[in-house]
């Protein structure tokens, strides 16, 4: 598993922990979509919202992490 799938993990798991501390009956249903969303990329390596904003003209860039270094 790679690390960016553990990061949406992650961020899913404190998404959940903080729906669970204010009560799953209190939040609005628009706090779990995130929740679905990262848990979904984490799992399947499918990232919704990196496709939905490449398709509304968004480039795709690599991380910062992964760019080559400069040779001074």
């Amino acid at each position: 598993m790679s690390a960016l799938r553990m990061l949406f993990l992650s961020v899913a798991g404190v998404i959940l922990l903080g729906i669970g501390l204010t009560g799953f009956d209190k939040v609005s249903w628009v706090l779990y979509l995130p929740f679905a969303f990262l848990t979904f990329a984490g799992i399947t390596g499918i990232c919704p919202g990196l496709i939905f904003w490449s398709k509304m003209g968004f480039r795709n860039e690599p991380l910062a992490c992964d760019l080559p270094k400069r040779k001074p």
